[in-house]
C-alpha cells in the first residue's frame, strides 16, 4: 500500500504542454510495487475530509442566432455544479487500493467544427482561429482536475502524517527493545563469571578430595557434605545460565526482526521522500493549472466581448441577407414583368397596324389594362392546352410503346411456337421432371449401363422436352430398370440441337448450403437460364450441414470417382438430387480430414486444401462423366481453382469443349496462400507463380487464386457495373486492380436480380397478409402482425419502421447503423434489426445495445439469421437502410423495394446501380426510388434519413405513389440472365471460329 501511495501523479511531460494546445488531456496515477509483508499495518484509511471552496465555472455562451449545425457546439455544457461536485464526491470516497484512477480527458476531436468563417471582415477572421467551445471544455475540465488533484494531496498529505506516527512508534519499540537488550547482555556477563567461579571451585575440591583419599572414614564424609553443596550450586547456576542463554537466542531473534522492520522503515522513509517531492511536483503542477485557468478566463472574457460583436455582425447579415432576397426576388418579378410587358408590346404594335381603331385603345388606358389582362388569360389558356397536348402526346407515345412491345412479345410467341412445330412434339412438364431424368440418364452413364453416344443422345430429348422420352418414361416407369433403358435406346434422335450447356462449380447454393449472397445468385441465375431454354447443372460439395429437407430425391450413385491430392488419389462418392427443379451433383470425399463433415460451410483453418480439393474433383466428375459442357461458370476464390486446372490438367486430356467463366462476387475475399499449398491439387508451382499468372501481386512468395481465375478464364465478371469501375481503382482493387485493368477486354459488371418467385409479398407464404403494389392493405397489416411478435408499441398506426437485415461487419457500415438507432428514436419511429457478426467486438457492442433496449416499445435487435422473420420484416418495413461502406451488389435493397419498403442507401457499388434518390433532377422522375447519401459518416447519413422522414410523414399520398412504383419495378433475373447468356454464345462462337481457322 506505501507503494501506491507513492503513485505518479501527472504522467512525464505533462506541464510542458498548455491547456490551450493539448489535443489529448490526460492525468493518471500509476501504482509502484507493494513492499514486503510487514508486522505493522500501513493500510490507509478513507477520509472524509471537506472539499477545497470550488472555483466559479466559466458559463457556457450561445448566440441567439447561431446556425444550427450539429457538429458546430458538443454538449460540453451539460456537466453541471452539482454533478461535478458529485463526481468529486465519488472520487473522495473510492478505495486507494485502485491501481489506477483515471481523472478528467478532454478530446478536442469532438468538436471539430469552428465558427464560420465567411461572416464579415476581420472580426470573423479573428474568430475562426478560436475554438470557443473546445476553451469553455478546457475551463470546465480544468476546474474539474483541479478539485480532483486537492482531494488526492488531501489524502496523500493524510496518509503522510499517519505513517510519520507509526514510524515513531516502532522507534518507541525498538529503544524498548534494545533497552532489554543491554539488560540480557549484563544477565549473560554475569552469568559467564559465576561460571569460571564455580569451575575454581570444583577445581579445588578436586584437589581436596585427592589429599583426603588416605584419611579415615570420619573424615571422608565432611567432604561429601562439602561437596553437596557446590553441586546443588553448580546445577542451579547452570540451569539458570541456559535460561539466560535460550532468552538471549531469543533477543537475537527478536533484534533481528527489529533489524529487518528497521530497514523497512528506512524504505518507508526513503518512499515518504519520494512522495513529498511527488507531492512538490503536484503543488507546482497545480500552480500551473492554476495559471492557465486565470489565462482561459481572460480568454473567456474577450471571447464574449467577441461573441458580442459575432451576433452583431450576424444579426447585421442576415438582414442584408433578407434585403438581398426581397431585392432579388423583386428584380426578378419586375424582370418578369418587364419581359411580359415586351411581348404585349409587340403585339399591340400588330394589331396598331391590323386594326383601324387602334387610337380608340390608345386613349384609354384603362381599356389597354383591360386589353393586357385578356392577353394574359389568353396565354395561360394557350399554355395549359400545350400541356395537356404534352401529357397527350406523352399517352400515346407510352399507348405505342406497350402496342409495339405487346405485338414483339406476340411475335416472339409465334417464333416459339413455330420453332416447337418445327422441332415436333414437346412436353411442358415441370422443370423437377426433366431434371430428374436427366440425372437417372448421367447415373446409368456413370454406372456404364449405356453408352456415351447413347448419353448423349438421351440428354438432347430430355434436355428439348421432347414429347418422345416424355412418352416412354410415363409408359415404363413402372417397370424395372434395364425395360426402361430398352425402351430409351430405341429412340431416335431429333434433327435440331439443344441450347448451351452450362454448368457451375460453386461452395454455395441456396436454400441447401446458402452463408451470403452467393447461394441466392446461384439458384435464380440458373433457373432464369434454364427458362431460356439451357441445360444447367450445377456441382457442389456434400456438406454434412446441408438443408437436406430442400433436395428431392436424393440418391448415391453406384460408382466411385476417383481424384489426385496430396500425390496420391482418393475415392469420391457422388450423390444427386434436384434443388427447385435443378438437376445437382454432391460430391463426398473420402478423405481422412473429413473436408466437409465440419457443420460449418466456411472459416476452418484448411479451407483452401478444402476447396482446391472440390475444384479437381469437380472437374473429375465432368471429365469422368464424358460431358461436353459448352461453358463452366465458378464463383469466387473457393472454386478459383477450376480455371487453371482446367487449361492445364484436363484441356489435355480432352476436356476441351468449354470456355471458363468466373464471377467474383467480393474482392475482398482472395484466398491467398503461400505457393508451395497449390501443389496438393496437383497445380505446378514453378509453372504459375509467376506475375502474369497466379502470384500474388503484393507478395512474391504468396498464390493468389483470385487473380489465377482472372488470368486463366475466357469471361470474367462482377456483380454490377459500379463495383467493376471501383475494383479497377487502387482504393477499391484489393491489390488486383492492375490485374483487372491488364484483363479489361474480357470483364464486365452485371448487375444481379432477386428470385421474383420467392420474394413475392402476393404469394409469400411467411407472411400472415399477402399484398401487392395495387393493394397495399395487406402491409399494414404485417406491420402490425410484425409490432405485436415483437412487442412494440403499435398505438400509432403511422409511426414509420425502420428496418436493417444485414451481417454486422465494418462493410455494411456498423457504425451508422448503430447512429440509425437512436437516429430513428429522435425522429420519432421505430427501429427493428435482424443479424449477426463475425467479429466478437461488434458482437458484444450489439448485444449491450439489444440488451438496453430489450423491453423498449420502439426499438428491436434480433442478434441471429431467421428466415422466416427477415421476409415479416421486409413486408412490415416503411423504409430500410443500407448504409454500406463498400456494397459489390446488395440483395437487400431490390428485396425490400419489392415489398414496398423504400431504401435509404449509400451510393456504392450495386446501390449506386440500382437506387435513385427521389430529390435528384439529374435523374428521370420515373426512375427515382428511394433515398441516397455519398459521404459514410453521421452527417451524410442524416441528410438522408431525415429526408425520408420528413417525406413519410408530410406527404402521406405521396409516400402512397413511391410505394407503387418501387413494387412494380422489375429486379427479376431475366435482364441479367439475358447479359450472361450473350456473354456464353460470344466466348462460345470466338472458340468456334478459332477452331475453324486455317492453320
Amino acid at each position: 500500500m506505501v507503494g501506491k501511495l507513492s503513485a505518479c501523479f501527472l504522467s512525464h511531460g505533462w506541464s510542458c504542454c498548455t491547456v490551450l494546445d493539448c489535443k489529448h488531456f490526460n492525468v493518471r496515477y500509476y501504482s509502484l510495487p507493494s513492499p514486503p509483508l510487514l508486522t505493522v499495518s500501513c493500510k490507509m484509511r478513507q477520509r472524509n475530509s471537506s472539499l477545497p471552496p470550488r472555483r466559479p465555472q466559466a458559463k457556457k455562451i450561445v448566440p441567439a442566432q447561431l446556425p444550427q449545425n450539429d457538429n458546430l457546439m458538443p454538449d460540453v455544457s451539460g456537466l453541471s455544479d452539482s454533478e461535478n461536485a458529485d463526481d468529486i464526491s465519488a472520487f473522495s470516497q473510492k478505495s486507494p487500493s485502485d491501481d489506477i484512477v483515471a481523472i478528467q480527458r478532454f478530446d478536442n476531436k469532438n468538436s471539430s467544427s469552428t465558427l464560420n468563417p465567411s461572416i464579415a471582415a476581420d472580426k470573423v477572421d479573428d474568430l475562426s482561429t478560436i475554438n470557443l467551445q473546445d476553451v469553455i471544455g478546457m475551463i470546465r475540465n480544468a476546474e474539474k482536475n483541479i478539485h480532483i488533484l486537492n482531494r488526492a494531496r488531501i489524502h496523500a498529505l493524510d496518509d503522510l502524517e499517519k505513517i510519520l506516527s507509526e514510524k515513531e512508534a516502532l522507534q518507541r519499540e525498538i529503544n524498548r527493545l534494545q533497552v532489554r537488550l543491554a539488560e540480557t547482555d549484563a544477565w549473560i556477563r554475569v552469568a559467564a563469571q559465576d561460571k569460571i567461579h564455580v569451575e575454581l571451585l570444583q577445581h579445588h575440591l578436586e584437589e581436596l578430595q585427592t589429599e583426603m583419599s588416605n584419611r579415615n572414614g570420619t573424615r571422608n564424609e565432611m567432604p561429601d557434605i562439602v561437596l553437596r553443596s557446590p553441586d546443588r550450586q553448580t546445577r542451579a547456576l547452570s540451569e539458570e545460565l541456559n535460561a539466560l542463554r535460550n532468552e538471549n537466542l531469543s533477543l537475537k531473534n527478536d533484534l533481528e526482526t527489529l533489524k529487518e522492520q528497521l530497514s523497512e522503515v528506512k524504505r518507508t522513509d526513503e518512499r515518504v521522500e519520494v512522495l513529498e517531492e511527488e507531492r512538490t511536483i503536484l503543488e507546482s503542477s497545480l500552480k500551473e493549472l492554476e495559471y492557465k485557468l486565470t489565462l482561459s478566463r481572460e480568454d473567456g472574457a474577450q471571447l464574449s466581448s467577441l461573441r458580442s460583436e459575432y451576433e452583431t455582425l450576424w444579426d447585421k447579415v442576415e438582414h442584408l441577407q433578407g434585403l438581398l432576397d426581397k431585392s432579388t426576388s423583386q428584380a426578378d418579378q419586375a424582370i418578369l414583368v418587364l419581359q411580359q410587358n415586351q411581348e404585349l408590346r409587340k403585339k399591340v404594335e400588330r394589331l396598331e397596324e391590323s386594326l383601324e381603331d387602334a387610337n380608340v385603345y390608345k386613349l384609354s388606358s384603362e381599356k389597354l389594362q383591360q386589353y393586357n389582362d385578356l392577353m394574359q388569360q389568353k396565354i395561360k389558356l394557350l399554355d395549359e392546352r400545350l400541356e395537356r397536348s404534352d401529357a397527350e402526346i406523352h399517352s400515346y407515345v407510352q399507348l405505342y410503346q406497350d402496342s409495339v412491345k405487346e405485338f414483339q412479345d406476340t411475335l416472339d410467341n409465334l417464333k416459339e411456337e413455330s420453332k416447337k412445330k418445327a422441332t415436333g412434339k414437346n412436353v411442358d412438364m415441370p422443370w423437377e421432371f426433366w431434371s430428374r431424368l436427366l440425372l437417372m440418364i448421367d447415373g446409368w452413364f456413370l454406372e456404364k449401363k449405356i453408352h456415351v453416344d447413347e448419353a448423349k443422345l438421351l440428354r438432347e430429348l430430355a434436355w428439348k422436352k421432347d414429347g418422345r422420352i416424355h412418352d416412354v418414361y410415363m409408359e415404363y416407369k413402372e417397370k424395372n430398370e434395364p425395360e426402361i433403358i430398352a425402351a430409351f435406346r430405341r429412340l431416335k434422335s431429333s434433327s435440331s440441337g439443344p441450347g448451351l450447356h452450362v454448368i457451375h462449380i460453386a461452395a454455395e447454393m441456396a436454400p441447401v448450403a446458402k452463408v451470403g449472397g452467393l447461394g441466392d445468385v446461384l439458384s435464380a441465375l440458373s433457373k432464369a437460364l434454364q427458362k431460356k431454354g439451357h441445360l444447367v447443372e450445377i456441382i457442389l460439395p456434400k456438406y454434412d450441414c446441408m438443408q437436406y429437407e430442400c433436395i428431392q430425391d436424393l440418391r448415391v450413385l453406384d460408382l466411385v470417382v476417383e481424384s489426385y491430392f496430396d500425390g496420391r488419389l482418393y475415392n469420391n462418392k457422388i450423390w444427386v438430387g434436384t434443388v427447385e427443379g435443378l438437376p445437382v451433383y454432391f460430391i463426398e470425399p473420402h478423405h481422412p480430414a473429413k473436408f466437409f463433415w465440419r457443420g460449418k460451410t466456411y472459416g476452418e483453418p484448411d479451407d483452401l486444401k478444402r476447396f482446391s480439393f472440390f475444384s479437381r474433383a469437380a472437374l473429375e466428375l465432368i471429365h469422368q462423366a464424358s460431358k461436353k459442357p459448352d461453358i463452366i461458370h465458378c464463383h469466387d476464390w473457393q472454386t478459383a481453382f477450376v480455371a487453371p486446372l482446367y487449361w492445364d490438367l484436363y484441356a489435355p486430356k480432352g476436356l476441351n469443349s468449354a470456355r471458363i467463366c468466373f464471377t467474383c462476387h467480393n474482392f475482398e475475399y482472395q484466398g491467398t496462400t503461400t505457393a508451395s499449398e497449390i501443389a496438393s491439387c496437383g497445380l505446378d508451382v514453378h509453372h504459375l507463380n509467376r506475375p502474369d499468372r497466379m502470384q500474388d501481386n503484393s507478395s512474391p512468395d504468396r498464390i493468389n487464386p483470385v487473380k489465377g481465375a482472372i488470368v486463366f478464364s475466357n469471361i470474367v465478371t462482377t456483380v454490377s457495373p459500379t463495383y467493376a469501375q471501383e475494383v479497377r481503382t487502387s482504393q477499391g482493387g484489393q491489390g488486383l486492380h492492375a490485374t483487372l485493368n491488364d484483363h479489361a477486354q474480357k470483364f464486365v459488371g452485371i448487375l444481379n436480380g432477386i428470385d421474383t418467385d420467392a420474394w413475392n409479398p402476393a404469394t409469400d407464404s411467411h407472411l400472415r397478409f399477402q399484398y401487392n403494389a395495387d393493394d397495399l392493405e395487406g402491409k399494414a397489416e404485417n406491420k402490425k402482425a410484425l409490432r405485436r411478435h415483437l412487442g412494440l408499441s403499435f398505438a400509432d398506426s403511422r409511426r414509420p419502421l425502420v428496418g436493417c437485415i444485414t451481417r454486422l461487419v465494418p462493410q455494411k457500415g456498423v457504425h451508422l447503423i448503430r447512429h440509425a438507432i437512436y437516429r430513428a428514436l429522435e425522429l420519432g419511429g421505430q427501429f427493428v434489426l435482424l443479424g449477426s457478426s463475425p467479429v466478437p467486438s461488434i458482437h458484444r457492442e450489439f448485444e449491450e445495445i439489444a440488451n438496453k433496449f430489450q423491453n423498449h416499445e420502439h426499438i428491436r435487435l434480433i442478434l441471429k439469421y431467421d428466415e422466416a422473420l427477415s421476409h415479416s420484416i421486409y413486408a412490415a418495413s416503411d423504409m430500410f437502410i443500407i448504409p454500406s461502406i463498400f456494397e459489390p451488389c446488395g440483395l437487400t435493397q431490390m428485396i425490400a423495394m419489392r415489398y414496398g419498403a423504400i431504401p435509404i442507401v449509400r451510393k456504392t457499388g450495386g446501390l449506386n446501380d440500382s437506387v435513385f434518390d427521389v430529390d435528384d433532377d439529374t435523374i428521370p422522375v420515373q426512375l427515382r426510388n428511394g433515398f441516397t447519401f455519398i459521404t459514410p459518416d453521421e452527417q451524410g447519413f442524416n441528410g438522408a434519413f431525415d429526408r425520408a422522414f420528413n417525406h413519410y410523414n408530410s406527404d402521406s399520398e405521396g409516400w402512397q405513389e413511391l410505394m407503387h412504383k418501387v413494387m412494380n419495378i422489375d429486379f427479376s433475373w431475366d435482364t441479367s440472365a439475358s447479359q450472361y447468356e450473350e456473354l456464353y454464345l460470344q466466348s462460345v462462337s470466338r472458340a468456334k471460329a478459332a477452331r475453324c481457322a486455317p492453320g
